[in-house]
């Protein structure tokens, strides 16, 4: 049965792609400039105050590519490109990461931030999200305890070695079979802010925030109130840049972070009031052990989270 789905998956995709290129391509040949129209979509607004329901769902606006603007030439040259690389994904039931389709034509992509919005540019054109076009991301997270799961005919079995570390699959939608008995996971972001800090078109990815959002996840730490209950050294601070400042102060007028997190909110007005920060790893300050076996023991014991 699923299998049944995905191919039609794949057969209604070919068909969306195959008449969006044969649009462009009558515009040409009659010489007219094609548009393209690619729906704007945000998850808040900017009115703290507001009694509002903001949903990345529905389109706030449009974005209008044409060839007769330079800077939209290169970008619609550019999503052609991938298309056609998505087209032969699907056509051939492959995979292939972001990775990959940026060395089909580096020369012309310049860079991967290019790859990743058109890749995003065509999720909203065909009104699909990113797993279905058959591209993946680069796997580089790890998972390990007790949990055991199928992905691909694959089995990763981390119940028999807790202490193991197994890479995470990027075909997420191919997991199944999980057996857990876990109280609760626990995640470890190092890497993803280096990322997104250099990707600039991550907004975008609010047409997909239905699929990747995962509302019942908490905040452990660190917080900013935390310096005093831990009574961190003055050489562990840092100053707040006005980066970083600016950043806070953006998240400040999001509307649901009243509405949904007021405890966030004071967090964020604590830092600014204090003009300071300082990384999780500070709390190593009173021992190398502490962070993992007092911090995150006692947060999780004592149920002290966001």
């Amino acid at each position: 049965m699923e299998g049944n789905r995905g191919s039609s998956q794949r057969c209604d995709l070919l068909q969306k792609i195959r008449e969006f290129t044969r649009a462009i391509v009558q515009d040409l040949s009659i010489g007219r400039s094609p548009i393209v129209l690619i729906d704007r979509f945000r998850i808040h607004c900017t009115n703290p105050h507001a009694n509002c329901c903001c949903s990345s769902v529905l389109p706030n606006g449009k974005e209008i590519l044409t060839l007769q603007r330079e800077n939209h030439v290169h970008r619609l040259d550019v999503l052609l490109r991938v298309l056609l690389i998505v087209q032969q994904l699907l056509q051939e039931n492959r995979h292939g990461s972001k990775r990959d389709i940026y060395y089909m034509h580096p020369s012309v992509f310049s860079e991967q931030s290019v790859v990743d919005r058109a890749i995003n540019d065509i999720c909203i054109l065909m009104q699909c999200s990113r797993h279905n076009l058959n591209v993946v991301s680069v796997g580089n997270g790890l998972v390990m305890g007790w949990i055991r799961f199928l992905e691909g005919g694959r089995k990763f079995d981390c119940i028999n070695r807790p202490n193991t570390a197994h890479p995470i699959p990027v075909q997420v939608e191919e997991v199944k079979d999980i057996v857990s008995v876990a109280d609760y996971i626990l995640v470890v972001e190092k890497e993803s802010g280096k990322r997104l800090s250099r990707y600039p078109h991550q907004k975008q990815m609010a047409y997909d925030a239905k699929q990747l959002r995962c509302p019942e996840v908490c905040w452990l730490g660190v917080f900013p109130s935390d310096s005093e209950k831990y009574c961190l050294p003055q050489q562990c601070f840092l100053p707040l840049t006005a980066e970083d400042k600016k950043k806070a102060e953006a998240m400040l007028n999001r509307c649901y972070l009243q509405r949904e997190v007021p405890r966030w909110r004071l967090e964020l007005e604590l830092m600014l009031q204090r003009g300071v920060k300082f990384e999780i790893e500070a709390l190593s300050v009173h021992s190398l052990s502490f962070l993992s076996k007092e911090y995150i023991t006692s947060k999780i014991q004592g149920g002290v989270h966001i």
